[in-house]
């Protein structure tokens, strides 16, 4: 790419020299491009511009390396995999050997080749462009036919600079082509979908009434992007309410005559007992929907009341792609010092706190995703497994063939890991077996149901863990809870009232320089006045004065008295203030949901200590 850029002029050759000379003398080895832009010499917008004009030109593992993104032996390494015949691209190599992200090369590509990044739902797609005939040929070139106009079809494209792919969707659909670019598992996913669709021909058996109202339940609550749905018999009825956002909201009632054949068609899907209605079952199932081609893991509850059996179906999306750490919402000096401070640190026990539909298994696997390299061995326990994360060892627990928790956790530390995932400590065994794995040298990270990052810490003494252990061993734990954005179509300023800073145990000036903000409410956001949710964090990294007061048993006051003297915490309550003063979410959202153990400080304080500018 250098000498493209010398042959079109945007490097003169008296710069390369002396940006070479640079290079030679730091004592970190930088590409000579980042050398170049720090002297001035070129801009971003100048690389953007001649890739773009010779996109044929640049060989896409060179354009990499010289933009920084993967090292020279990473290059080396794929092409030599790719010499010896393996069948696969090079940018798939790359991502198979984890020298970069899938999402971060396809972010890459679209920025620089100026082209569409898109993800669309299966249902947005015409799927009459792909026929059985073109399906494989398409999953061979990883190329995706989103939509037609006129004698122009948009084609989604794995590698866009691979020019026999654009021959091929050229030949493929006889029209030009108007090229995007999308990861290369949505467009296999896509395919997949398109492909069950086409077997199932749309004829499933949803003539039947109670099927076509499973079916209709479940298909609405994935296009919502629905945590739960909530299907209980109510006095003559049968109501179905849906938790979006953390919040119930009220989908439709069914006459009561079609809650038998409706809860019956639930357990045949779940494989749970037909016949027993007088206890409570649990069970699984993996939902096609033939309509979207989606596929989607749902945990079903069916449990006894008075009024029948109610049933709770959690949808446990199969996701692919993981959130970047740097995306969770932790504050900039949070962000640094739980990543240095926790997951930089090769020993020891990370717990992520929080209840139930807190975002802890996001932030777990975020984690995770940051601490996956090739020179490590990470090993998981989950129930279930909800992401998917290449290179890891990941186990998902199923008690009905006796492959429980503890007999997980006894065989887990026999594999040679470096890091060990548990899905959760729900006992004193699991306790137990993240502290002793964390003494034998292993890095133990799990989540734990507590309120926030103290009584995580007072959780382990009460199962019985003894205190010099919890503070030889623990390393960091994190609190967290999700609340509602602001919807950002209907947002408002807002002043906050007397009443508010009474519970906040507030002072107007402590809250000098905020903007807050509070939804209207309108049909973007289905008049709640919020769309979407974001993080609020808590992180309690263990220093010495911590780990003393634990030693001596001091209360919870004096260990987070101690832990904001001395470690820099601050508290959920601080992280959502913070939040709402900069418009993210209502301070209404933050005094329903977060603990008040004591007064927060002022928003000046909490902005300095978060490495945020208000």
């Amino acid at each position: 790419m250098l000498e493209l850029m010398l042959e079109t002029g945007n490097i003169p050759p008296d710069q390369l020299a002396y940006a070479r000379r640079v290079q030679a003398r730091l004592d970190n080895e930088k590409p000579l491009l980042d050398v170049l832009k720090a002297t001035g010499a070129i801009t971003d917008e100048q690389v953007r511009r001649v890739i773009r004009a010779h996109p044929g030109a640049i060989r896409l593992g060179d354009m990499l390396v010289e933009l920084g993104y993967i090292q020279p032996s990473d290059l080396r390494a794929a092409l030599a995999q790719q010499r010896d015949g393996q069948g696969l691209k090079l940018g798939e190599i790359l991502i198979q050997n984890r020298a970069i992200s899938e999402p971060v090369l396809t972010e890459v590509l679209a920025d620089l080749l100026d082209l569409p990044k898109v993800e669309p739902p299966l249902s947005e797609i015409d799927q009459s462009l792909t026929d059985r005939t073109r399906l494989k040929t398409c999953r061979e070139h990883s190329l995706l036919a989103l939509s037609r106009k006129d004698d122009v079809v948009r084609v989604a494209f794995a590698d866009p600079l691979a020019a026999d792919s654009r021959r091929v969707a050229e030949a493929l659909f006889q029209c030009t082509v108007e090229p995007t670019i999308a990861r290369r598992t949505h467009i296999h996913a896509c395919l997949d979908g398109i492909e069950r669709r086409q077997r199932s021909g749309r004829n499933e058996d949803s003539s039947t009434t109670a099927t076509a109202i499973v079916d209709e339940i479940v298909r609405e609550a994935i296009r919502s992007d629905v945590s739960d749905v909530h299907i209980e018999p109510v006095n003559d009825n049968l109501r179905v309410r849906y938790r979006l956002d953390g919040a119930m909201i009220d989908y439709k009632e069914f006459d009561g005559a079609i809650t038998a054949p409706v809860i019956s068609r639930l357990k045949i899907l779940a494989r749970a007992d037909i016949a027993e209605r007088r206890r409570h079952q649990d069970g699984r199932i993996e939902f096609h929907d033939a309509e979207s081609g989606n596929v989607v893991d749902i945990r079903a509850s069916f449990y006894v009341t008075i009024h029948g059996e109610k049933v709770v179906l959690r949808l446990l999306n199969r996701k692919s792609e993981l959130v970047n750490v740097n995306d969770t919402g932790m504050t900039p000096r949070m962000l640094e010092r739980f990543t240095h401070d926790a997951l930089d640190v090769p020993t020891g026990v990370v717990m992520i706190t929080g209840p139930t539909g807190s975002g802890k298994t996001t932030t777990l696997y975020s984690a995770i995703d940051y601490m996956n390299t090739s020179d490590v061995s990470i090993i998981t326990a989950e129930d279930p497994v909800e992401y998917v994360v290449p290179g890891v060892a990941q186990c998902s627990i199923n008690p009905k063939i006796d492959l429980t928790f503890h007999e997980t956790l006894r065989h887990i530390v026999r594999q040679d890991p470096d890091i060990i995932v548990l899905g959760e400590i729900r006992d004193q065994f699991s306790a137990e077996t993240a502290i002793q794995a964390a003494l034998t040298g292993h890095k133990v990270i799990t989540t734990f149901h507590t309120e926030d990052s103290i009584g995580g810490l007072l959780r382990l003494l009460n199962l019985n863990i003894e205190a010099f252990l919890i503070s030889s061993t623990v390393v960091s734990i994190v609190a967290q809870r999700l609340l509602r954005r602001v919807c950002p179509k209907c947002a408002e300023p807002y002043q906050p009232s007397t009443m508010d800073l009474r519970r906040l145990s507030s002072r107007k000036e402590d809250l000098a320089n905020g903007q807050f903000r509070l939804g209207r409410g309108c049909g973007a956001c289905r008049h709640t006045g919020y769309a979407g949710r974001i993080g609020v964090f808590e992180l309690l990294v263990m220093n010495e004065m911590v780990k003393d007061a634990i030693l001596n048993r001091k209360t919870s006051y004096e260990i987070r008295r101690i832990s904001v003297e001395t470690s820099g915490l601050v508290t959920l309550l601080e992280d959502g203030l913070l939040k709402a003063a900069q418009g993210q979410t209502s301070l209404q959202e933050v005094m329903r949901h977060l603990p008040k153990v004591a007064a927060p400080r002022s928003l000046r304080e909490i902005a300095r200590l978060s490495g945020v500018n208000l």
